[in-house]
């Protein structure tokens, strides 16, 4: 027969025949070796019938077919069986022609057989594998099917007498060898059901027996993993909805024969007290429910073809091993529980997804499958821990969506279970930490959700805690474990996604995203109290680093790109994330409910979340809020709504619920789960009431009135309490019960029936209230609700989005960078601080994704004081430090450059921080502060780059900011002008004073200061400062801002700390000016501020005010402060100035400046005077239009006036005058500019003065003069242009339309009031100048004076004239030139003849003059009188006598007439008061120039008047 056949393995070359004769020939060997078997003989029973029909022999018709049967009640048939098998394939050639039941007959009854010994049963077992191998058995053989139920019975009732333990495992190993052949090779699509779970049960329990032999065990599991994969794998090949119907249609016809089950316990083969291996009944089964036919009854083949199995199977094997798994089953041990755990893991690996398309499989996994895994994940067997979480990562892996609400707990149990103890005080933690111990969200518990983890920790706004099986926190590889099933599970890109919109957006579930994003948070910081050694505890902190750090990067590579699109047919993102806004209002609303009712409503009427409908009752609304929040404490919902001002609100809750047509007992039931029934009686009089009268409402059969449901309800729940209160011994019966309600239904008793079921409802299963039960008891119920919830909850939406990523990043990124932070600061790993600078950089691009500027500030504050760049109090005198030339290039060895080069994490963190920072210096604001006090402290250890230590000037370019100060900080100004105000430093930045003590630097020291400085070469902070300059507005006004708080606390806020410290330790004010010392940090940071605005001049409008500022506090009491730094906000003013001139809306800050700078204290001002002319000479040369009204001509005179202290800045000043007033091309001279121009003028020719006084008081040398001295000659000029000024007088009348009156009063009379002025000037040439020029101008015939307008000639007396005569006639004024000042007084005098003879003694005088002349005459009296020796004693009279003759001639001063007087009033009023004037210093001096006419004749009437003239 050629060996190729059906079914035949490639494995064999000679043909099955042959194979099956050599098999028989083994089993019947070994028969023959045992002494019972040696002994039998054939059996006529076993003769071939074929042979009896032959001869004509009658066969009874009961004999059994022990061929077809394979049954065998005794040794002899056992060995006859064998003996007809060879007879009958002796002369068939084609064996597979033969049914495969006739060929394995023989083997299945020794298997089967309990006389059969343990190497018989192998080597029958042996033969059965050798048919699999060799094709006997394949899937086209006759009575395929019969044959394998044969076989699958008799390797589930498998019996063999014991013999020796080795061999007895042998022959079960060969059992699963043989089960493994069948049920996995080409024919295990042929079995049945019914076979597989025989089969299966076998390997089961043979790996669950622990009095067999480890690798026994091991051995069947393996065996039993690889058959669970077989099985599990046709869910691919089923069609669900197919064997979803047909186990419908089935129910539980083949229940029966298909329920399997597991003993752990049993005698071993060997024992005495059974010679058989486990059998079927009892304890000694191998599987205790699998029917065993009796051995005289042959066994039932199917009539038909029986279906290949499928669904059943499969979920008969599921429900053992999740049976199997249930905790509080005793009859299971931890191991049998492990291989369980092990199998289901395979089972549920293998499906995969698939197993979701089968509703029976996936529900069954839910509820108890999940129900018990839970339970188990809170064991302290470490092995049966980590195989159970092992199993519910690969269940959350392969049924996701169908877990949400199974996911939501197991996270909040594994959270509660890692959560820490509670922490002590905050108060010495550490400031990140700190920021993540902030008060809890409320409401993070969901009453339906049970909770297997301890108690959560106490919010501020409680949310009542669930019934939970208490655990212990976990620790040490427990905790570990935890973390890395925590880990495992969320290690899909879209989990935190999943998890904010399935959880965080869902108004009945717990916020599980920010939960778990702050447990990781928290676990990165160390936790005290969780034991373990130091290497579990780090990793713990690891894998909580790791689960932020994946967060982050999983977003950042969404905001790359890397997201899907949101599934059109599921809830728009909008409405979850209204849905989430509204959650926390709700939360809020709950929490203050819970805490005090009238506050919680009042504050949900508020935010609109209660009486929203106008045409709804209020209790209506409300009642619906109490019954659809589940953060509602029960049991303050239960004392609420059953007070007596609150029956409105308890009657529309309770006819929320629909108790149509349910039982009394189930409808109160339905009630009680909602709230917890108050304690006191007449509120629960009230509910039971109000509960009656809405049930009764409903029309129940067996209830006739409200009366008899309130006593039903009350009888329910004393029932309910008798027969489950632990306390009560003797319980209620069904007798008792029905006795306590004899008439009570309207007269009449309720049937027996209806309180039977009520009774029996109660007493199967208790009315659990909320909140009521603990343990065991309080998690049923609560499964049962979240059971519940799921039907509801819908399943678990996945996709990995970007739409809310922006909300979730919003919500913890404060928590995330800074448990970032801390992990770079503290953590020495390398990869883990790789780790951390990658989240910081991603953390960065999220902020900049979502223009979050605070992530921005947080990071660089969180990386800055990992930087140890930033210092609480840094020093305002800079040590001496060592200079050292490395590459030619001088290096300054300071501590800081020491310190910082052996700080790696601080490089680390500088580098990073300062990457971030470059290209995202527009999203960052408070951060600006730390960068500055980095740059500050760099500045102060010779760390910067050189292009940002330079400041410039208007004088000498730019220099480099002194570090230190090696002379006084303000020097006396010196009257020759040569020194600037940077005279009295020495420019030595980086240098060292020579007498200062300089520290020798080591090579250590110079190693480590390189390493510092190719640091901050990585820094790129040139570069960053560049970035500065093109900031938008609201970044760069953050910057400057930054820098001008930093600016701000060195100076003005430090001077007045420093002052109140002196004034405090001296008891009083010093009448001296405190002043702070040199400091240089603070120029550093003026100078980097007016950089900026300097550069940025697009936003100086926004610039401006804080710098200005800043400056204007400097400049308000610049004298408390070093004069470098004066000198530089000076110049920072003007230089800002010159940017504002090119803004015409911000032209009145140039004029507030200039203010500013000529209110400087003349100590001051002389030594910035400089600077000052220099500014403002380039303004006004750049911009010259930019001086318009009188006020700004005004601030800008002042301004040059106070230079005037300063020789070269007076010098450069009088220049700017100087061209304004003599260029006349220009028509620089203006009627605005005009007066201010001549007091300007005037203030030089005053300081000419002045000086020739200084020069005087020496008494040492020459005279100064305008040849030997530059101010005397600036002040002869301005004298000169002072007069000459006079010329715009008729420009203005012709361009400006401006009358006499008004010139003469807005230019003519300040310009003689400063000629007269300077007319008394200590240097006679400038008094001597003055005084022609004005006697010029008075007597000209260019003075826009009007004759007919006495008041303007009494001004020039008033306010030129007499003011001057009375400055000569003082003595201090005569003491400065004693010698020069007669003269002067004599051409004064002379001045005031001639101009007294012009205006007033003029012909057609009308005006009184009476007042003016003897004010002309008291000051001519008073020069006469002087000094007798003076030339005015002689001078006066000659020139009063020229007075008195033109005023006579003009007829204005008349001698009186006799013997008629013609004279007017006015004349005679004159005379009088001339004659009694002159009279007192010249007696006989008017009637001797002007004599009285002689007298004509009168009659006596006219000589009565005269007389008094006589």
């Amino acid at each position: 027969m050629d060996s190729s056949s059906p079914g035949s393995s490639t494995a064999f070359s000679v043909s099955v025949k042959h194979i099956l004769l050599s098999e028989v020939l083994s089993v019947t060997s070994v028969m023959r070796k045992n002494s019972r078997w040696a002994l039998s003989t054939p059996s006529v029973t076993s003769r071939d019938s074929t042979l009896a029909t032959s001869l004509g022999l009658r066969v009874s018709k009961a004999a059994p077919n022990t061929y077809a049967s394979g049954h065998g009640s005794t040794e002899q048939e056992l060995m006859a069986g064998f003996q007809d098998l060879k007879q009958l394939v002796k002369e068939i050639e084609d064996i597979h022609s033969l049914p495969l039941s006739t060929l394995l007959g023989p083997f299945l009854s020794i298997i089967r057989s309990p006389l059969s010994t343990g190497p018989i049963t192998s080597a029958a077992l042996t033969a059965l594998h050798n048919f699999f191998l060799c094709g006997l058995v394949h899937p086209e053989a006759a009575s395929l099917q019969s044959s394998l139920t044969e076989l699958s019975s008799a390797l589930s009732s498998c019996k063999f007498e014991a013999s020796d333990s080795s061999g007895d495992e042998v022959t079960l190993l060969k059992i699963m060898t043989v089960i493994h052949d069948a049920l996995c090779s080409s024919v295990g699509p042929k079995l049945g059901d019914i076979e597989v779970c025989e089969m299966l049960e076998t390997v089961l329990t043979t790996s669950c027996q622990m009095r067999l032999s480890e690798v026994l065990r091991r051995s069947a599991e393996g065996s039993l993993h690889h058959l669970v994969r077989t099985v599990f794998a046709r869910l691919y090949d089923l069609d669900p909805e197919a064997e979803e119907l047909k186990l419908a249609d089935n129910g539980d016809l083949e229940g029966g024969e298909m329920k399997m089950s597991v003993s752990t316990t049993g005698p071993l083969p060997e024992e005495p007290a059974s010679s058989e291996e486990p059998t079927a009944e009892g304890e000694n089964n191998v599987s205790e429910a699998t029917p065993v036919q009796a051995e005289d009854q042959p066994l039932e083949t199917p009539s038909g073809p029986r279906p290949a199995y499928g669904l059943p199977s499969i979920l008969e094997l599921l429900r053992v091993l999740i049976n199997i798994l249930d905790p509080n089953d005793q009859a299971h041990t931890d191991s049998t529980r492990l291989t369980a755990l092990r199998t289901l893991n395979v089972a549920i690996e293998v499906s995969g997804t698939r197993i979701c398309d089968y509703p029976s499989l996936s529900v069954l996994l839910l509820d108890h499958g999940c129900k018990y895994l839970f339970q188990l994940a809170r064991s302290d067997h470490p092995i049966v821990l980590q195989t159970t979480l092992r199993t519910i990562a690969t269940m959350f892996e392969t049924m996701r969506p169908k877990l949400k609400l199974q996911q939501e707990l197991f996270l909040t149990f594994t959270i509660d279970r890692l959560a820490p103890p509670p922490a002590p005080s905050t108060k010495n933690l550490p400031l990140a930490q700190k920021a993540l111990l902030g008060t809890p969200r409320p409401g993070n518990s969901v009453p339906s959700t049970p909770h297997l983890g301890p108690p959560l920790p106490e919010f501020d706004e409680k949310v009542p805690a669930t019934p939970r099986l208490v655990v212990p926190p976990a620790r040490g590889d427990t905790r570990e474990l935890l973390l890395e099933t925590l880990c495992q599970i969320s290690r899909h890109p879209s989990f935190m996604v999943d998890l904010y919109v399935n959880y965080d957006c869902d108004m009945n579930c717990e916020n599980m995203f920010e939960r778990l994003i702050e447990f990781s948070a928290k676990g990165i910081f160390p936790v005290q109290g969780l034991g373990g050694q130091d290497y579990h505890l780090q990793n713990s902190q690891f894998l909580c680093l790791d689960l932020l750090l994946a967060f982050v990067g999983r977003m950042a590579a969404r905001a790359e790109g890397a997201n899907e699109q949101w599934p059109e047919h599921s809830l728009r993102s909008e409405d979850l994330q209204e849905t989430k806004s509204k959650k926390k209002l709700v939360l809020t609303g709950a929490s203050r409910f819970n805490t005090k009712p009238k506050t919680g409503l009042a504050f949900l009427e508020e935010n609109k979340l209660i009486y929203t409908d106008p045409n709804e009752p209020r209790a209506v609304s409300l009642a619906k809020f109490l019954k659809n929040s589940a953060r509602i404490d029960k049991r303050l919902l239960g004392d609420f709504i059953s007070r007596p001002d609150n029956i409105d609100v308890l009657k529309a809750f309770m006819e929320l619920f629909d108790f149509k047509g349910k039982p009394v007992s189930e409808a109160l039931r339905e009630l009680l789960e909602s709230f917890r029934l108050p304690g006191e009686s007449q509120q629960i009089n009230r509910i039971t009431e109000t509960f009656a009268e809405v049930y009764i409402a409903t029309k129940p059969e067996d209830v006739k009135t409200q009366d008899a449901v309130y006593v039903l309800t009350y009888s329910i729940i004393m029932l309910n309490t008798d027969l489950h209160n632990p306390q009560i011994r003797k319980r209620m019966s069904i007798e008792d019960y029905m006795r306590n309600l004899k008439g009570v239904n309207d007269g009449t008793d309720f049937s027996s029936e209806y309180l039977l079921n009520i009774y029996e409802s109660i007493r199967k299963r208790e009315i659990v209230m909320p909140e009521e039960h603990t343990g065991q008891l309080g998690f049923e119920y609560a499964w049962k609700e979240l059971l519940a919830r799921t039907r509801q909850a819908g399943d678990l939406l996945m996709c990995n989005t970007s739409l809310f990523d922006a909300d979730m990043f919003k919500s913890v990124w404060r928590t995330v960078v800074s448990a970032i932070a801390y992990a770079f600061i503290t953590f020495d790993d390398d990869y883990i601080i790789e780790r951390a600078i990658t989240g910081f950089r991603q953390c960065a691009t999220l902020a900049r994704h979502f223009d979050m500027p605070d992530v921005f500030d947080f990071v660089v504050v969180s990386l800055s004081q990992a930087t140890s760049l930033l210092s609480d109090a840094q020093p305002t005198q800079v040590p001496n430090y060592p200079v050292v030339e490395v590459d030619g290039q001088p290096v300054t060895v300071s501590s800081l450059s020491v310190k910082f080069g052996t700080n790696f994490k601080g490089q680390l963190a500088a580098v990073v921080l300062f990457n971030i920072v470059n290209g995202n210096a527009n999203a960052l604001r408070e951060g600006w502060t730390q960068i500055f006090e980095m740059y500050q402290t760099l500045f102060l250890h010779s760390l910067l780059p050189s292009r940002m230590l330079q400041m410039e000037d208007f004088l000498g370019g730019t220099s480099i900011i002194p570090l230190r100060r090696s002379h006084p900080a303000r020097a006396q100004p010196r009257s020759d002008g040569l020194l600037s105000a940077l005279s009295s430093y020495l420019m030595t930045p980086y240098g060292s004073s020579s007498d200062a003590l300089v520290p020798d630097a080591t090579d250590a020291d110079i190693e480590n200061t390189l390493c510092t400085i190719d640091c901050i070469s990585t820094c790129r902070l040139d570069e960053l400062y560049s970035q500065i300059m093109q900031l938008e507005p609201d970044a760069l006004v953050t910057a400057v801002r930054a820098l001008e708080a930093l600016a701000h606390e060195r100076t003005v806020a430090r001077l007045k700390l420093e002052f109140d410290d002196v004034s405090s330790n001296l008891g009083a004010p010093q009448s001296s000016v405190y002043a702070l010392p040199y400091d240089p940090a603070s120029v550093f940071l003026l100078e980097m501020m007016v950089s900026i605005a300097r550069q940025t001049p697009e936003h100086i409008a926004e610039v401006w005010p804080i710098v200005f500022e800043h400056l204007s506090a400097l400049l308000s009491t610049s004298t408390q402060y070093g004069i470098l730094l004066i000198e530089r906000a000076v110049v920072a003013l003007l230089r800002l100035c010159l940017i504002l001139a090119e803004r015409h809306t911000l032209r009145d800050q140039i004029y507030l400046s200039f203010d500013l700078l000529a209110r400087l204290p003349p100590s001051v001002a002389s030594l910035v005077a400089e600077q000052v002319v220099a500014g403002l000479t380039l303004i006004l040369t750049q911009y010259p239009g930019i001086v318009h009204s009188q006020t700004e001509w005004n601030v800008a005179f002042a301004l040059l006036r106070s230079t005037i202290s300063h020789p070269e800045a007076a010098r450069q000043s009088f220049d700017i005058l100087s061209n304004i007033a003599t260029d006349a091309s220009q028509k620089l001279v203006t009627p605005d500019n005009f007066t201010g121009l001549v007091n300007a003028l005037d203030e030089f020719a005053t300081a000419a003065g002045v000086a020739v006084d200084a020069q005087q008081q020496g008494r040492r040398t020459q005279s100064l003069n305008a040849s030997n001295s530059p101010i005397v000659e600036r002040g002869r000029k301005a004298i000169d242009m002072i007069a000459d000024l006079k010329k715009f007088w008729a420009s203005f009348a012709e361009t400006a339309g401006m009358n006499k009156a008004h010139i003469w009063r807005q230019f003519g009379l300040p310009l003689l009031s400063s000629l007269a002025r300077q007319s008394s000037n200590t240097s006679r040439e400038l008094r001597h100048a003055a005084l022609v020029h004005l006697q010029r101008i008075l007597l000209g015939p260019h003075l826009p004076v009007d004759e007919n307008s006495h008041g303007q000639i009494e001004d020039i007396f008033n306010r030129v004239l007499f003011p001057l005569l009375d400055e000569l006639l003082k003595p201090q004024t005569l003491m400065r030139d004693p010698l020069g000042l007669p003269e002067t007084r004599l051409r004064a005098s002379a001045l005031l003849c001639k101009a007294f003879m012009q205006f007033e003694a003029r012909e057609g005088q009308t005006a009184d003059i009476r007042v003016l002349w003897i004010q002309v005459l008291d000051l001519l009296d008073r020069l006469m009188h002087v000094d007798r020796r003076d030339q005015l004693y002689e001078a006066v009279p000659e020139s009063l006598k020229n007075v008195l003759l033109v005023m006579n001639a003009t007829g204005v001063l008349a001698p009186p007439i006799s013997p008629e007087d013609t004279r007017d009033e006015r004349q005679v009023s004159l005379w009088a008061a001339t004659h009694e004037r002159i009279e007192r210093f010249l007696p006989g001096f008017l009637d001797d120039i002007i004599p009285a006419p002689p007298p004509r004749p009168q009659t006596p009437a006219e000589a009565a008047p005269a007389a008094p003239n006589s």
